[in-house]
């Protein structure tokens, strides 16, 4: 996060907090300005139960099944969770207090306190977690960080830079503490009493380590063995246009330089008259291709830009171009720009879908907004090594020197090019792409 928008997140943390804890505990709680209250200080309106469960497998059950799994899990909610005086209560045993709403991006404020040894965190998007723990010795944690306080997502690799948290920010056990968290997609910003313990550390997939977070789910609150209590819980849900500007920054880092203009495509070269510039974006013409690409060469390199694409469309992003040929074939790949979700491409090759190395290697599916709304995406090229961050997450991370097998057999000779131009790869359809920046690495 830059220090402008960090900064900026601390106010608005620091603004929204104040009226919340600031009411009686026994008010209808009151949420911020564009914030939506989640826990009406009465029952357990818009909450269901659901313990440490992998939500895909609640997919693959029938219906039946999964009204008697609700019905079973309200049973064990009402045994161990209660309402007092406006709080939730937990004694410390059950099923995970779980919104009946799913959530992607968003922002969530809530409020926490614990007993002596109280032990618990908050799930996104039904994965641990937000960790919440006594921070005393005596407590008994301290062998699994607990002295580095509350905040972090402990159950993340021991490698990732957010096991635990940037500095110790909890108060006293018995008081209350205040949590401002941020979610843009497998992103997670955690600030711990105006304190910024976690930013934007990828909240990993704690059911499947091979793929990204999911791209939607519950908000859980857990049970952890001692009694929590929690108030004042509101959320904000961000729009696709917000994440994106929030995810890019107002402006790019030292060393991007744009390549696009927004008014014409001065320093492109190739099927430049299959192109046309609509307010502000390059736009393939409706039924022509081809591809157009920087008149500059990159060897290694990292490029943002914002894309849109029409539903069902169609396009690519050519990498290490030599100027001629197909750039899927010819350059070091082709990286798809495809509305994955669209039905007519719902039995298409792994190696097809958005982000994917076309026809080599595949991407993670399901993180593309909705056709007609922009997404932000980042590509870095380190030698061999291509990585696509999209809308927050990285859907692809591979080495192209170890792929031996192709699509449909059809070989790659250009996938060991070092370096080439970066262009756009054209199929008769209209996306649209803006904000291109390159950042050259060698």
């Amino acid at each position: 996060m830059t220090p402008r928008n960090l900064k900026l997140a601390s106010l608005l943390f620091a603004l929204i907090l104040v009226p919340v804890a600031g009411a009686q505990a026994a008010d209808a709680p009151q949420a911020p300005e564009a914030f939506t209250v989640l826990f009406n200080g009465r029952d357990f309106t818009g909450w269901h139960g659901l313990g440490h469960f992998d939500i895909r497998k609640l997919a693959e059950m029938s219906e039946e099944d999964r009204a008697k799994k609700r019905a079973d899990d309200l049973t064990d909610l009402n045994k161990h969770w209660r309402v007092d005086n406006g709080e939730l209560v937990n004694d410390g045993q059950g099923v995970y207090m779980t919104t009946d709403k799913d959530y992607g991006d968003m922002e969530l404020i809530i409020e926490f306190k614990l007993l002596p040894k109280g032990d618990s965190g908050i799930y996104l998007r039904a994965t641990p977690q937000v960790q919440v723990w006594d921070f005393n010795q005596n407590a008994g944690y301290w062998k699994h960080g607990a002295d580095k306080g509350s905040g972090s997502l402990w159950n993340n690799s021991p490698a990732s830079p957010g096991k635990f948290p940037l500095i110790f920010a909890d108060k006293p056990i018995g008081s209350w503490n205040s949590f401002f968290i941020r979610q843009l997609g497998d992103r997670t910003w955690v600030w711990l009493n105006h304190q910024l313990v976690v930013d934007g550390v990828p909240l990993e997939n704690y059911f499947d380590k091979t793929k990204p977070l999911f791209p939607k789910g519950p908000v859980q609150l857990q049970t952890h063995g001692n009694e929590v209590r929690w108030r004042n819980i509101c959320i904000r849900e961000i729009s696709p246009h917000e994440s994106n500007a929030l995810l890019r920054g107002n402006k790019d880092p030292e060393g991007f330089v744009s390549v696009f203009n927004g008014a014409d495509l001065s320093g492109w070269a190739g099927a430049v008259e299959n192109y046309e510039i609509n307010d502000g974006s390059i736009v393939c013409k409706p039924e022509k291709g081809g591809t157009i690409y920087t008149k500059e060469e990159y060897g290694d390199f990292i490029a943002r830009l914002n894309f849109k694409l029409p539903p069902g469309g169609n396009n690519g992003l050519a990498i290490r171009y030599p100027g001629t040929g197909d750039g899927a074939y010819t350059g070091m790949c082709e990286l798809q720009v495809l509305d994955t979700e669209h039905p007519k491409y719902g039995r298409i090759d792994p190696r097809q879908i958005h982000g994917s190395a076309y026809g080599m290697v595949g991407a993670h599916r399901g993180y593309l907004h909705e056709a007609g709304q922009w997404n932000y995406q980042q590509v870095t090229v380190k030698g061999s090594t291509i990585k696509v961050e999209l809308n927050g997450v990285t859907i692809l991370d591979t080495d192209l020197s170890k792929v031996t097998e192709y699509m449909a057999n059809s070989p790659h000779p250009g996938k060991d090019r070092v370096s080439g131009f970066f262009g756009l790869a054209g199929h008769n359809d209209p996306v649209e792409f803006r904000n291109i920046s390159i950042k050259r690495l060698n």
